[in-house]
C-alpha cells in the first residue's frame, strides 16, 4: 500500500480545491486537468534547469515557465495565449502536449492564482511520481464521470484493467501496446504490475522507462491527457526533445510497424469507423475514405472487429492479447463470422469474461474480455479451448450506488490461475470449457456463449437486486437496443451497408437485435 505523508496528503487537497475554485467560473473537469497539464509540464521542464539538475532549458527562451510569473492581469493572459501556441509547433513531447492548446481560464486573477500559490510554490520533481500520477488519474476519472463532458469514452474501469493485468502478467524486457490508449490506464497498469512483482536492474528499468510502453490515441486531447499521465508516472524521457510513447493518429489506418508482446485495449464503443478497410477478400463499404490493410482477413465497418484484427497483427509470434469487445462481435454474421473463424485458427483463444453492465461510464454496453495468444502458423486450428466465466447473470453494479471494485474480479483471476496452464483449471457453475469442436459447430462460429449459471430473479424475487439498480439496468438494456436499431436504421439507409454482413431475412434481423439487447431473453 502506498503511503501518504501529510505534505503530499495536503497536496492532493489543494489540486482538487483550485479544481472546485475553477469549476466555480464554469471549467468543467477536463479543462482544469487540460490546463494543470500545460503548467505543470512548464514547472517541471523549468525545475530540471535548476539544482541539483542544472540541465539546459529545452523550452525555447520567452515561452518558458519564469516568462509567466512577472505578468499579471490581461498581459499574462494574452502571452499564455500566445505561449501555448508557439509551444504547440514544437516537435515531439513538447509539441504533443501542446497540440492545438487553448487557454481555458478568462479570468487572468484567477489564472495567476493558479500559477503562482499552487504550481510555483511546489517543486513538484521532488513529489513521488506515485503521488503526482495517483492525483492526476484522480481527476481523469472525475473528468470521466463528468457525462457533460463525454470523456467517460475513454476511460476503462480501473479494477478491469487491474484483473486483466493480473491475468496477462507483463514482464521485463517485454514491449506493450495499446492501440487505442485514451489516457492509458492500461499502460500505467502494466508498469506498476512489473514495478510490484519484479526487481529490476538499471538496464530493465531504463527499458522500462524509455522502450516498453507504446500507445496510439486518435484524438488529441485526449492523447495529451495520456502522455501527462504517463510523463507524470517516469514513464517515457523526461527531455521534452524526446519521442513521446504515444502517436496521435488512427491505429487502423496503416499495419503496425514493429510486433509486440502483449496489447491491452479497450477499443472505441459503436460499430462504425470513420474510414473504410479493404481486407484481404478485397471488400470495401461505401464511405469516403477507403485504406488497404492485406494483414485484415475480412472488411468490414464495425470499428471493434477492425481493431480485433490489428491487435492480431501487432502481436509477435507468442504474444499475448487481452480485450475488451462488445458482446456484437461475438456473434455479427458475414465479416464478424470470417474473423472468429481465423482467430480461433491462429490464436489460441483461451478464456473470455462476460461483464456485468452497469460498469462503463458509456450506457448500454454489454462487453466481454477476450484472452488469446498469437501462434505459429499450422494447419490445426491454434485454439483447443475456451474457458467462459460468466460474471454478468446474477451481478448488479452501477456506477452511484454500486461500483464495482477490483476485490469483485478475485473469483475469476483464481480461476484464470494466472502463469498455469489450461489443464489446471477446474470447471464450475461460473466457469465452463468449450471445445474448439464444440464452437466450429455452431452458425458463424458464433461465440456468444455462457457458463451453467442460473438466473436467480427468475426463480427467486429476494434475489431481485435493488429498484435503484433496476431502473439503472433497464437503462442500460434499452440504450443497447437503442444503440442496435440504429445502426440497422443506417444500413438500411446506405450508409456504408455491407452486403455479406446482412441477416437472411427480416426475422432473423429482429431476432439478432433482440439478443444484442438481452442475449438472456
Amino acid at each position: 500500500m502506498k503511503q501518504m505523508t501529510e505534505h503530499s496528503t495536503q497536496l492532493v487537497a489543494k489540486l482538487w480545491n483550485y479544481c472546485n475554485l475553477l469549476r466555480d467560473d464554469g471549467l468543467s473537469y477536463g479543462d482544469y486537468v487540460e490546463q494543470l497539464t500545460y503548467l505543470l509540464f512548464l514547472k517541471m521542464a523549468h525545475e530540471r534547469t535548476q539544482a541539483p539538475w542544472s540541465e539546459e532549458s529545452r523550452i525555447p527562451a520567452g515561452y518558458d515557465w519564469p516568462s509567466l510569473l512577472d505578468k499579471d492581469g490581461p498581459e499574462l493572459e494574452a502571452h499564455y495565449v500566445v505561449l501555448l501556441s508557439e509551444l504547440g509547433k514544437e516537435p515531439a513531447l513538447l509539441g504533443l502536449i501542446f497540440r492545438k492548446a487553448q487557454n481555458r481560464i478568462q479570468d487572468p486573477a484567477k489564472l495567476k492564482r493558479l500559477i503562482v500559490d499552487l504550481i510555483d510554490s511546489e517543486t513538484w520533481l521532488g513529489v513521488d511520481a506515485d503521488l503526482k500520477g495517483d492525483a492526476y488519474e484522480g481527476l481523469l476519472e472525475k473528468n470521466a464521470s463528468d457525462t457533460k463532458s463525454g470523456a467517460g469514452q475513454y476511460f476503462t474501469p480501473r479494477a478491469l484493467i487491474k484483473a486483466m493485468v493480473d491475468c496477462a502478467q507483463p514482464k521485463p524486457g517485454e514491449t506493450i501496446e495499446d492501440p487505442a490508449c485514451g489516457t492509458g490506464g492500461f499502460l500505467l497498469a502494466a508498469h506498476d504490475y512489473i514495478g510490484d512483482n519484479y526487481d529490476l536492474d538499471r538496464d530493465e528499468k531504463r527499458f522500462i522507462r524509455d522502450q516498453a510502453f507504446h500507445g496510439i490515441e486518435i484524438v488529441d486531447n485526449t492523447a495529451r491527457l495520456c502522455a501527462m499521465n504517463l510523463f507524470l508516472h517516469g514513464i517515457g524521457s523526461s527531455d521534452p526533445a524526446a519521442t513521446p510513447p504515444i502517436d496521435v493518429r488512427d491505429g487502423l489506418l496503416t499495419e503496425p510497424s514493429a510486433k509486440v508482446d502483449l496489447v491491452l485495449a479497450n477499443p472505441p464503443f459503436g460499430t462504425k469507423s470513420s474510414v473504410t478497410l479493404i481486407g484481404a477478400d478485397g471488400k470495401e463499404s461505401k464511405e469516403k475514405q477507403s485504406v488497404s490493410r492485406p494483414d485484415f482477413w475480412a472488411t468490414t465497418s464495425n470499428k471493434q472487429l477492425n481493431f480485433l484484427q490489428h491487435i492480431r497483427s501487432s502481436l509477435k509470434i507468442g504474444g499475448r492479447g487481452a480485450v475488451v469487445l462488445p458482446d456484437n462481435v461475438l456473434f455479427e454474421s458475414g465479416a464478424g463470422a470470417i474473423i472468429r473463424d481465423r482467430l480461433l485458427q491462429d490464436c489460441s483463444v483461451h478464456t473470455m469474461l462476460r461483464l456485468p453492465t452497469g460498469i462503463f461510464y458509456a450506457q448500454g454496453v454489454k462487453a466481454n474480455v477476450l484472452f488469446f495468444e498469437r501462434r505459429a502458423a499450422s494447419s490445426e486450428p491454434s485454439t483447443k479451448e475456451l474457458w467462459v466465466y460468466d460474471f454478468r447473470t446474477n451481478e448488479h453494479f452501477t456506477l452511484k450506488t454500486k461500483a464495482m471494485k477490483r476485490s469483485d474480479l478475485d473469483g475469476f483471476v483464481e480461476a484464470f490461475k494466472p502463469g498455469s496452464s489450461l489443464d489446471e483449471r477446474e470447471e464450475s457453475e461460473r466457469f465452463k470449457r468449450w471445445t474448439y469442436e464444440e464452437l466450429a459447430a455452431r452458425d458463424g462460429f458464433n461465440l456468444d456463449i455462457w457458463a451453467d449459471v442460473k438466473d436467480e430473479s427468475l426463480t427467486d424475487a429476494d434475489s431481485l437486486p435493488a429498484p435503484e439498480v433496476i431502473a439503472e439496468e433497464i437503462v442500460e438494456h434499452l440504450a443497447a437496443a437503442l444503440e442496435q436499431f440504429e445502426a440497422v436504421a443506417a444500413e438500411l439507409r446506405g450508409n456504408g451497408a455491407e452486403a455479406d454482413e446482412s441477416p437472411a431475412s427480416d426475422e432473423e434481423a429482429a431476432a439478432e437485435l433482440l439478443t444484442a439487447a438481452d442475449p438472456d431473453a
